[in-house]
């Protein structure tokens, strides 16, 4: 049987903690119980732990050995805020399908009330991207950013960036992605309700990021993001 993975609290040695409603989730949901074995992410491996100690909002885990695991498809996904609930939705299953960063974006349709209560969603963003890679069993979560306008976005450095337009129509994004030339971290920027602007898609070939279209039809943006992630991933998870 798999193992469910946690992502440790706390580190110390050979030993680990989870704390908080974190650890209250494994002890009322999950019934733990000492002697029960998980695979503990600590930050810099994956070992296998067992618990040693349940207390109230605090589990003790002693570490084990190391798991051997695939180092991730390094994408970073360049998110245009959008509505929150939606936004939420897209960050959970990106990270579910192994995005290693997210950058929200202050685009030019993005709502001006969204724009202003963005900075303060970051904290519940980890959160769910938190609990999305414990269940898909990644080491880590990725990093959430606080969000950042779009023209301090352009000239982020990556092997491959790419930018998905409505307007496209030559260029699909599995063409851009070849696994024997894409190596390195690759960007796919999504734009918000609405799409990106004409003059934000001028801005992006000028910084010379590469367009492409998911095919002819309009999805909405949680959709988009979701499925050029995964476009994205099977394309290199081939190499």
């Amino acid at each position: 049987m798999t193992r469910r993975r946690w992502i440790a609290d706390e580190v110390s040695s050979n030993h680990a903690a989870l704390t908080g409603d974190h650890a209250d989730h494994l002890i009322r949901v999950l019934r733990a119980q000492v002697g029960q074995d998980f695979d503990i992410a600590t930050g810099a491996s994956i070992r296998r732990g067992r618990i040693t100690s349940i207390a109230d909002n605090r589990v003790e885990f002693d570490l084990a050995e190391e798991i051997s695991v695939t180092d991730p498809v390094q994408i970073t996904l360049l998110l245009a805020v959008f509505k929150f609930d939606r936004m939420e939705w897209a960050i959970e299953k990106c990270t579910e399908l192994g995005v290693t960063r997210i950058i929200p974006v202050i685009a030019r349709r993005t709502d001006s009330h969204l724009a202003a209560a963005s900075k303060k969603r970051v904290e519940r963003w980890q959160r769910i991207a938190r609990q999305a890679s414990e269940q898909s069993r990644r080491a880590s979560p990725p990093e959430i950013t606080d969000p950042i306008k779009l023209a301090d976005a352009l000239n982020l450095s990556a092997a491959l960036k790419i930018v998905l337009s409505e307007s496209e129509n030559q260029t699909q994004l599995r063409d851009t992605v070849n696994p024997d030339t894409a190596n390195g971290e690759i960007i796919l920027a999504i734009g918000p309700e609405g799409g990106w602007t004409e003059d934000e898609l001028k801005s992006f070939h000028q910084a010379a990021w590469t367009s492409a279209s998911l095919g002819n039809t309009i999805l909405r943006a949680e959709t988009a993001a979701i499925a050029a992630t995964a476009i994205v991933v099977s394309t290199l998870s081939s190499r």
